[in-house]
């Protein structure tokens, strides 16, 4: 005859019966970005979370609302800590630009949730509402938090006057780019480059770009 679950047993069991919506687009966001969006099943992520498919339709109604519970909850807590950044930074835009890219790279791109950009990129074609949803909500108010920065060093003389659309994204394509890299080829070391070295340079060529040049010695 078995023994009886212990209280803390009891407990543990309930709490991974119920599992709160947080424990399910953890799973979520493991299954997207090791299978991608169409491979990703709703009974996978209940099995991964330890609950019923019945249980994950407590908390969402389908694949896509779990989809953007995930991106909701990971990557636009990132975009907030930019803006406030933005909003209370007192220094150089060129330090500031450092900063805001760096938060972005720490939060989302060295973290599991950099595989979502890779997602979406890779399936927007087949899976247009995902694409449209990510571009209003990521994209959209991501290229606003770098043009914020870039108009802060142009109205303050520390950055050259741009086309503000052309260089948003030639910042911004870097980043995605190490992000997609990071979850694709290089699963097999094909990068080769610490992400260290890759940002050290990423920043020096992209700021020499942006600030105004010194004037020549003798110049008036």
């Amino acid at each position: 005859m078995p023994l009886p679950a212990s209280p803390t047993e009891k407990t543990s069991h309930r709490r991974r019966k119920e599992a709160r919506p947080a424990e399910l687009t953890a799973a979520a966001l493991d299954l997207f970005v090791e299978k991608g969006y169409a491979a990703t099943r709703l009974e996978a992520v209940a099995a991964q979370a330890g609950v019923s498919k019945g249980t994950l339709y407590l908390y969402f109604d389908g694949k896509e609302a779990l989809f953007k519970a995930v991106v909701r909850e990971g990557i636009l807590p990132a975009l907030a800590e930019g803006e406030s950044l933005v909003s209370g930074f007192s220094g150089d835009s060129a330090e500031l630009l450092r900063e805001v890219v760096g938060s972005m790279w720490r939060l989302i791109g060295s973290q599991r949730l950099g595989g979502i950009p890779k997602l979406v990129f890779a399936e927007a074609r087949n899976f247009p509402e995902i694409a449209r949803f990510y571009h209003e909500e990521v994209i959209l108010r991501g290229t606003a938090l770098i043009r914020s920065v870039i108009e802060r060093g142009i109205a303050r003389g520390e950055f050259r006057p741009a086309n503000l659309d052309a260089a948003i994204h030639i910042v911004i394509s870097p980043v995605l780019m190490r992000m997609i890299w990071r979850h694709s080829i290089d699963c097999c070391a094909a990068a080769g480059v610490a992400d260290e070295h890759y940002f050290s340079e990423y920043f020096e060529i992209m700021l020499r770009g942006l600030r105004v040049e010194a004037a020549p010695r003798g110049s008036q």
